[in-house]
């Protein structure tokens, strides 16, 4: 157990190597309660977050799930967020933006900061955020097997659901004592899957429905380490290693979640004039070339990245693979270095290691599933 922006969190249960390995061949579940859960409603919430938020969010369909971003005045990520559109019992509609837990704090501060009084007060443009991070709990549960898992515990079809949508659900147990949640087709590891939000009160009851149905499957509570190792090989980015507030969108390979046209938003200004600039650095995939058969050395984040003997960037991620059985790494380096198949070398304690640039994600599923 580790400490994790204030939470107490497994760094794994029995193996990182065997939990990864699971979550890609039968169904891993993750506690991952810490992530912080905003919830916006009132007649102003959509404008309200269409004025905060890099990507757009009227156009989002009732059920629908969007990666965005919350940038700074200079343009630099606050944090990458998912945000999602529902209707409440009576039919008015309320978004939930799930945000990192290193950053919750931030974000709140930064939306409080971002909420007129006049908007407020005005009638027909209120807008009421709710923290919910501490009232539900959230479990990830990922993996190929995760619909044989999850389907007979809800009452909606998820078959049918496509990637990158959700639906609020009634929970087909006991254990859920007539409590609903949301439940999302999301995930942070490169496998299909699903992200569950229920009630804090009953989420030990359902986790330990989910471990009873999982076990003729093969399931296996999934920890820390191999969340980082299943999201490096699926080359997504990680607050605080691949994103900071040092880092735009256009380096970190995210211009795609930023809609520059429309709504105003923090940093929409500085993000214009950085897309007319040629890039000073930019993400970049790394496997690190040993002897064949061997585990070799890995670089972790920090690790000066060399080219012709001269530093060019760093590591920001760095692990052995379990699924490809070779060390990876992310970094940042100047976009003349960044082509597949350029030989570069990592200083690891000082000892320079073979690396080649290989295109992200390092790892891409066969079977894609319904698509959006």
């Amino acid at each position: 157990m580790v400490d994790f922006a204030g939470w107490w969190m497994p760094q794994q249960y029995t193996s990182i190597i065997e939990e990864h390995v699971t979550s890609r061949t039968a169904v891993g579940i993750a506690d991952i309660s810490h992530m912080g859960r905003l919830r916006f409603e009132g007649p102003g919430a959509a404008v309200f977050l269409a004025e905060l938020l890099t990507r757009r969010v009227a156009d989002l369909a009732l059920d629908q799930v969007r990666y965005s971003l919350v940038t700074n005045q200079q343009g630099g990520i606050l944090d990458d967020v998912l945000v999602g559109y529902y209707h409440n019992s009576h039919g008015q509609p309320f978004y939930v933006v799930v945000v990192n837990a290193v950053n919750r704090r931030k974000i709140i501060d930064w939306v409080r900061a971002h909420l007129p009084t006049e908007r407020a007060e005005a009638p027909g443009e209120e807008v009421i955020c709710t923290d919910l991070t501490r009232l539900w709990a959230m479990f990830a549960i990922q993996g190929p097997r995760s619909v044989e898992l999850v389907q007979p515990l809800v009452d909606v079809d998820l078959h049918s659901m496509r990637y990158y949508n959700g639906a609020q659900v009634g929970i087909l147990h006991p254990a859920a004592q007539r409590q609903g949640g949301i439940i999302t087709r999301t995930g942070y590891t490169g496998e299909d899957g699903f992200e569950l939000s229920v009630g804090a009160t009953v989420a030990l009851g359902i986790w330990e429905v989910l471990m009873e149905l999982g076990r003729p499957l093969g399931i296996v509570s999934t920890g820390l380490g191999a969340r980082d190792t299943l999201r490096l090989e699926a080359g997504m980015p990680l607050y605080g290693h691949e994103l900071s507030e040092e880092i735009n969108p256009f380096q970190a390979g995210l211009d795609y979640a930023c809609y520059l046209v429309g709504y105003d938003f923090p940093g929409r200004d500085a993000l214009k004039a950085l897309e007319q600039q040629p890039l000073d650095q930019t993400r970049i995939g790394l496997e690190l070339v040993g002897q064949p058969g061997t585990r070799g050395r890995v670089g972790r984040q920090g690790c000066r990245i060399i080219a012709d003997g001269r530093v060019i960037g760093q590591i920001t991620s760095g692990s052995y693979s379990p699924t490809l059985k070779k060390p990876i790494a992310m970094g940042y380096v100047p976009p003349h270095f960044a082509q597949p198949g350029t030989e570069l070398q990592i200083d690891i304690r000082g000892r320079l290691e073979p690396a080649r640039v290989v295109k992200l994600p390092f790892y891409r599923r066969s079977n894609k599933g319904p698509r959006t």
